[in-house]
């Protein structure tokens, strides 16, 4: 007998076991077990070949008779009939780009064969078959008997593995398996009415009917989800135990002082929010909290309001960014905020002041050296970089707060080395300008305390955006750069973004942003190929200059500079301006080729314009024809600025292993059967049992199975998204 731990050579032997491992990264009994069917084909009893019928579903034992295999006529590819017979007529089997069944479906090879019946030149067909095939010697009325009228299962597969071999070798195991000890309590499992862990995966692999199936895969989806659910609720319940330090603001200090001198009303949506996290950090356990909004609407403030509380309490706040560009942004729009309460020390600093400095890996010594003394003696509350922050000589007095911007571009590692420089673990808020549907925040996020900023600061513009197919109506391109003629005409200034630095593919290697749609190509626009042809062309008589992530920091800066004083009319670059670049003055972007980018990523990308007093106005440029997917994602982003509808439609379109982190894209993906969208649900079902038993019992002690499954759970490094890695 085997346990679901046992290696699965043991049941289907050692050649078939390595065949599993190398193409589905099978080890295990339980991977096998793991491996679910996609869907069922209802097979029907045995019918004579003679009494067929178009469009009949049916069931035959025949042998093969006859096997033929020619090329496709006008394309690539190549076609295998297989004539069978059952002695009362012929009918043939034909594989489309299948030759590797040649090798099984030998002439006098006798087999089960199971399809929908076609009619091709007055023959009878099959077209890409069920079937199963009768080893000689064996009892073909027990085949029969256990192939036709059954649920054939229908399972991810391969040309060395095909869907019928690992269906046998599903049948080995499950033959073999001892009875599974079920980790789910069973008051939960009586109150969904779920059957036992161990009749669930037999269900889904021999299932007596698909109303059987369906609810074996719904107690399995529900695991996924309740062993998430549980990890999360546990950790939550650890991070709480942790001792921080308080971090209340000083009634009539620095965080007093900066919302006396700001210019403009907070939003009702920035005030709530500001005030949880100030709740949050005068805890004496650490803040662990998730600030999420659209593009443009006011994260920063709420960011920067939060440490100034810290520095009031005697502490400092590091601000993470994943750029250069980002954290250089970050300095000038802080110090721009706070004026002269950013002049601590300083003749003509605010009694209530302190400092803010940036760490960069480009800064020269000089600059560096200064930065690290303020960060060290604590001169500066604020101190802003890059991943330069992590570096061993980066050492703070009292750091009180992490805060995280883009939190999807940094790993678990590099935020346990930031909080390795405080004396107690620090607060920690990270941000993200991609809005975030409900139940990826619970899946992904379920350790963090969640914060939404949904409306716009007043005074905002509308952005319009528009499709421009270049295929379709080439003129339309022209009109897109008459239209940055216009704006720049009135003052105002452009973005135009490629998806590419360089025109040759091979030199591109370390370019901003890796292609998520279709095929590399050379006519994918380029920064160095646009910016001259279009400072002698189209936009001739403009200042243009280009910024993408390979120019030495220094260059970027000094164009970001020049860009945000107006010196620059056009700005061509890459996706290094898709976050937190901060330009009131533009106020149109025209986006080359922007079907190669994702539907969130544009949404990011067009929040750059109409930051100011005018509208914004945003162009996808493609070459895309209509109905098309690529078309269609256009459409969405260009008929909507909700941010999180336009959130769902890509995690719709995309693998969700994309989203919950990479390591969830592989084969061995802890959500196999989990769909955040689709699963709400059970999603919200699985989080109420989940703090309900944890409720009762912190540490699990009368559930032991269950305690084990978490442990197994948390050391599988498969799952290292949990910590936003």
């Amino acid at each position: 007998m085997a346990t679901l731990e046992n290696k699965v050579s043991a049941v289907v032997g050692d050649r078939t076991a390595k065949v599993l491992e190398t193409t589905f990264s099978i080890k295990t009994v339980g991977d096998l077990m793991r491996h679910y069917p996609r869907r069922y084909m209802v097979r029907g009893e045995l019918s004579d070949i003679s009494a067929l019928r178009e469009g009949d579903e049916t069931t035959i034992l025949a042998q093969v008779y006859a096997i033929n295999k020619r090329p496709l006529r006008g394309r690539k590819g190549s076609i295998l009939e297989v004539v069978v017979t059952d002695g009362t007529d012929k009918l043939s089997l034909t594989f489309f780009n299948q030759a590797w069944r040649e090798k099984d479906l030998k002439i006098g090879r006798q087999g089960l064969f199971a399809g929908k019946v076609g009619v091709f030149n007055n023959k009878k067909q099959l077209a890409h078959p069920d079937y199963e095939l009768i080893p000689d010697g064996s009892d073909v009325d027990s085949a029969v008997e256990g192939f036709a009228g059954k649920y054939l299962p229908v399972y991810p597969a391969s040309a060395k593995l095909p869907s019928w071999k690992i269906s046998q070798c599903a049948q080995l195991a499950i033959g073999a398996l001892d009875e599974i000890k079920d980790f789910l309590p069973d008051s939960i499992r009586s109150k969904h009415n779920y059957p036992t862990l161990h009749q669930a995966l037999v269900q889904l692999h021999q299932p007596a009917d698909l109303d059987h199936a369906e609810l074996a895969r719904e107690r399995l989806t529900y695991d996924e989800a309740f062993l998430l659910q549980s990890l999360l609720v546990l950790r939550r319940i650890e991070l709480k135990k942790l001792n921080s330090t308080s971090r209340k603001a000083a009634t009539g200090g620095l965080l007093d002082a900066f919302d006396k001198q700001l210019p403009f009303e907070l939003t009702a949506g920035q005030k709530a929010v500001s005030k949880e996290i100030e709740s949050d950090l005068a805890q004496p356990h650490p803040m662990h909290r998730l600030l999420q909004g659209e593009v443009g609407s006011g994260k920063t403030i709420v960011a920067l309001r939060a440490m100034l509380a810290v520095v009031d309490s005697g502490g400092q706040a590091a601000l993470l960014a994943p750029t250069e560009v980002l954290a250089a942004q970050h300095l000038r729009t802080i110090q721009k905020l706070l004026g002269d309460l950013a002049q601590g020390g300083m003749l003509g600093g605010s009694e209530f002041a302190t400092q803010v400095t940036l760490i960069t890996g480009s800064q020269n010594a000089a600059a560096r050296k200064e930065a690290l003394a303020l960060a060290a003696n604590g001169d500066a509350g604020i101190v802003i970089g890059t991943h330069a922050l992590l570096g061993e000589k980066v050492a703070f007095r009292d750091l009180g707060l992490i805060v995280v911007d883009e939190q999807h571009r940094f790993g678990v590692e590099q935020r346990d080395a930031l909080k390795e420089k405080a004396v107690l673990p620090p607060h920690l808020l990270v941000m993200t300008a991609t809005p975030i549907p409900r139940t990826v925040a619970m899946t992904v996020f379920g350790d963090l305390d969640v914060s939404t900023l949904r409306e716009l600061p007043l005074g905002r513009q509308p952005i319009t955006t528009h499709v421009v197919p270049v295929k379709e109506k080439p003129n339309f391109l022209e009109r897109a750069w008459q239209r940055i003629r216009e704006e720049v005409a009135l003052g105002h200034q452009a973005y135009i973004v490629a998806p590419r630095i360089s025109a040759d593919p091979d030199a591109d290697a370390d370019a901003d942003l890796d292609f998520l749609f279709g095929e590399e190509s050379d006519q994918i626009s380029s920064v160095e190929e646009l910016a001259p042809t279009l400072h002698s062309g189209a936009l001739q008589g403009l200042k243009i200059a280009v910024l993408h992530g390979r120019l030495p920091a220094e260059e970027k800066e000094a164009t970001m500079q020049a860009f945000t004083k107006g010196e620059i009319d056009v700005l061509v670059s890459t996706t290094v301006i898709e976050v937190g670049v901060d330009v009131p003055n533009a106020t149109i972007m025209v986006i080359m080729d922007s079907d190669r980018f994702g539907v969130s990523q544009l949404h990011q990308l067009r929040g750059r314009v109409g930051r100011g007093t005018s509208p914004g106005l945003c162009l996808l440029v493609t070459n895309c024809e209509e109905e098309t997917p690529a078309r269609e994602r256009l459409n969405a982003v260009a008929g909507t600025l909700d941010g999180f509808e336009l959130s769902r439609i890509d995690l719709e379109q995309r693998r969700e292993g994309d989203v919950l982190g990479a390591s969830q894209s592989g084969s061995q993906s802890h959500l196999r059967l989990l769909r955040v969208l689709r699963d709400e649900d059970l999603i919200e079902q699985a989080r109420n049992d989940a703090e309900q038993l944890i409720a009762t019992d912190n540490d699990l002690s009368d559930y032991p199975a269950l305690k084990s499954e978490l442990v197994k759970l948390q050391r599988d490094q498969s799952i290292d998204y949990l910590d936003k890695g």
